[in-house]
């Protein structure tokens, strides 16, 4: 194994990299962070909608390369441009405690909205004003689990590329497509049109197990989910076709954005499982 070719901290490259911690810098490049061998390894596997290969940069060290050699040589196949780096330079980049010895530079991923539509979706998670990038984050992983056709961000939620969304999604950024910045009207209407049942996951609607019984959720749905701590304002919640809670069966207060996602995800991927064997 080679010495490391990347030892200083203040190395151009280096610079460039630490520099997409920043939601400014990563609109300006249209490039984000992901660490890990499992994101790192999803990166390598994905393509932009030309061909072109998502992973364009990958620091790595010594011991990682070592450790993760299949993802390393994958990344070096795929033609990005592979650096062996000290931990300093890897510290330097990361945005964690502990550094796993792999980190990518990627570039973004996310498809317009209208080609979401176009491809007349099944099940779809709408975050309106979702404004923690760990929810965002999980709240996609949990999209992508229920075998989701698409996320749709609202242009009043958080960036997609925060690296704190992107750990927590471990890899879901590169699944599924993802849409940004869409006004939550137009979000709404679109899906509508495109004969998507709309929801609204609040606590103040009807429940999720009598809409489960009388079976009106079989069809193609979207599930809009709100902000953390106030959930959604009326005027979303006028817009969807509809407004449902999770019951809560137990003496706990509420349920968080994620679990309560899954929850409903969930359930509208088996109603529309059930609804196709008959």
């Amino acid at each position: 194994m080679r010495t490391p070719e990347l030892i200083s901290p203040r190395s151009p490259r280096v610079t460039a990299a630490r520099r997409l911690a920043k939601r400014a810098f990563r609109g300006k490049e249209r490039l984000f962070i992901a660490e890990g061998p499992q994101a790192v390894r999803e990166a390598v596997a994905h393509r932009g909608p030309g061909g072109e290969p998502t992973l364009v940069e990958l620091f790595t060290t010594v011991e990682a390369a070592e450790r993760y050699a299949d993802i390393v040589d994958a990344a070096d196949d795929a033609g990005a441009r592979v650096h062996l780096a000290s931990d300093a330079v890897l510290a330097e980049i990361s945005q964690t405690v502990t550094p796993q010895g792999l980190v990518g530079v990627c570039r973004f991923l996310d498809s317009p909205f209208e080609e979401i539509l176009a491809a007349r979706p099944k099940l779809v998670a709408v975050l309106a004003h979702v404004r923690d990038p760990g929810n965002a984050g999980t709240v996609l992983r949990c999209a992508d689990a229920a075998g989701a056709d698409a996320v749709v961000l609202t242009d009043a939620s958080v960036d997609l590329y925060n690296p704190k969304s992107v750990r927590a999604s471990v890899g879901s950024h590169f699944h599924l497509p993802v849409a940004v910045g869409v006004p939550v009207e137009q979000a709404v209407q679109g899906l509508r049109d495109a004969g998507v049942r709309v929801l609204a996951a609040d606590g103040a609607g009807d429940d999720l197990d009598d809409e489960l019984d009388a079976g009106t959720m079989g069809g193609p749905t979207a599930w809009i989910f709100g902000n953390e701590a106030w959930g959604l304002p009326e005027e979303t919640r006028a817009l969807a076709d509809a407004v449902v809670r999770v019951p809560i069966h137990g003496k706990a207060e509420s349920l968080n954005l994620a679990t309560a996602a899954a929850v409903c995800l969930y359930a509208s991927a088996r109603a529309q499982r059930a609804g196709s064997t008959h």
